[in-house]
């Protein structure tokens, strides 16, 4: 009996380390299992974060991305152009050299300046108004402004005249002889906008307001409308509007990626019956049939919070766009407003670069063609300063170009400061005539 009752407790304890072993082999293959699953998973989103930012390389900074192989993205070689380039986009051609060991904020312009390059847009060759804000005193109303309803004033942001409009709907216009009838057929308007971060370094929707650009007939009948404003923390939603000759409003909009705390660069191009809008460089509408009408424009910021901020700047409005082959031929030389700098300084800005490219486009497609690039001043400051600033402005045009595949022996460089004005610099309209950049044919 006992042999048996020891037989029998040996046999289930046999049982019992079976079924354990089963089980724990069966943990054992789910851990596996398990792991194996997320050792998948983890290299899968490892190669989805190297592909993201590969990706965001490639946009930010496409000239200097590398693969794991040292290779370029699309540059094979160094100084060569990108095979899906197309003719005239030299402006994206620039060497590793020279990227490697750039800051971000030379990157970041670098990557501006490739967007402008390829902007159709033209401006004006004949300014009507331009406003730098030169002079103006701090906490005073802009001089010249006129003041339709709320409040705007002198401020500064880096050291820079700006105009800032008050919260809770200001609405400003130019101070012009005819206040509401001065805009011809063909024009172009161009202004800076400062985007503000407000929470973390990203923007703040229900701080944020609204810049307009409102175009109006001289009855006060609302032609042109583009707004600015933020559609989430990291991109904006420029709209534009036009009334067309049926009276319906004809709308367009388009999300656009903005960097925060910078300024980003407006303009309209409005050819009589045709209407385009660009921010930074980057067409969100064109409207092939506009009714026409416009006589003049007001600048309004819509807010309803009390620490919302708009600053304006570097206002200008022009006449025309004369095609540059055309001028040359006509003048036996170009003059342009479109190649602008910073102030005081031989900085060319990246919304230049649209004006730049074309200047390129005319010279490769005319190879016997030679200039002198030339820069003019008014005769703010002193004399001898603006000579050497024309010096120094004319020759980083000519560099420019030199860098953009131009060769150098087809240019010349020469500033000519405030000794050859084309207006009277006593007034605000003579002076913004007199600061361009000419192309002299040689």
């Amino acid at each position: 009996m006992t042999k048996v009752r020891f037989l029998f407790a040996t046999l289930t304890l046999l049982l019992l380390c079976s079924a354990m072993q089963a089980q724990f082999g069966k943990r054992l293959g789910k851990a596996v299992e398990d792991a194996a699953k997320n050792a998948t998973i983890r290299k899968a989103e490892q190669k989805t974060d190297e592909a993201v930012s590969k990706s965001i390389d490639k946009v930010t900074d496409p000239g200097t991305y590398k693969d794991k192989d040292g290779g370029k993205n699309s540059n094979e070689g160094k100084g060569k152009k990108s095979k899906d380039v197309p003719a005239g986009e030299a402006a994206e051609e620039y060497d590793e050299d020279e990227t490697a060991s750039a800051t971000p904020q030379q990157k970041g312009v670098k990557a501006a300046e490739m967007a402008y390059a390829k902007s159709d847009f033209v401006p004006g060759d004949e300014i009507i108004f331009e406003d730098l804000l030169t002079g103006e005193q701090l906490g005073e109303f802009p001089s010249q402004w006129d003041l339709v309803t709320g409040n705007a004033e002198i401020s500064k942001a880096n050291g820079e005249n700006v105009i800032v409009l008050l919260p809770r709907d200001s609405k400003i216009r130019p101070f012009m002889k005819d206040l509401k009838n001065y805009l011809p057929e063909v024009y172009t308007i161009e202004y800076d906008i400062y985007i503000f971060p407000y929470k973390d370094g990203n923007l703040r929707r229900d701080w944020w307001g609204e810049y307009h650009l409102d175009i109006y007939d001289q009855n006060g009948s609302h032609k042109i409308g583009i707004e600015i404003q933020p559609s989430d923390w990291t991109k904006f939603k420029p709209h534009a509007g036009i009334r067309k000759n049926d009276g319906e409003w004809a709308r367009s909009e388009y999300e656009i990626p903005v960097p925060v705390n910078a300024w980003a660069h407006v303009a309209l191009s409005v050819n009589k019956r045709a209407v385009k809008a660009y921010l930074n460089g980057i067409r969100f509408c064109n409207f092939p049939n506009y009714g026409g009408g416009g006589t003049y424009m007001e600048f309004y910021g819509g807010s309803q919070q009390e620490k919302s901020e708009l600053y304006i700047r570097n206002i200008r409005i022009a006449k025309g766009a004369v095609p540059l082959y055309d001028r040359m031929m006509t003048d036996g030389k170009i003059i342009t407003y479109g190649i602008t700098f910073d102030v005081g300084k031989s900085t060319i800005k990246p919304e230049s670069m649209g004006e730049i490219n074309r200047i390129v486009k005319l010279m490769q497609d005319n190879p016997d063609l030679k200039f002198s690039v030339e820069g003019h001043t008014d005769n703010t400051g002193n004399a001898t300063s603006n000579q050497t600033l024309s010096e120094a402005r004319s020759k980083a045009v000519a560099d420019k170009l030199v860098e953009m595949g131009i060769n150098k022996d087809r240019l010349q460089s020469a500033g000519k400061g405030q000794t050859s004005p084309l207006a009277d610099n006593a007034t605000d309209e003579g002076r913004a005539k007199n600061r361009r950049v000419e192309f002299v044919k040689i």
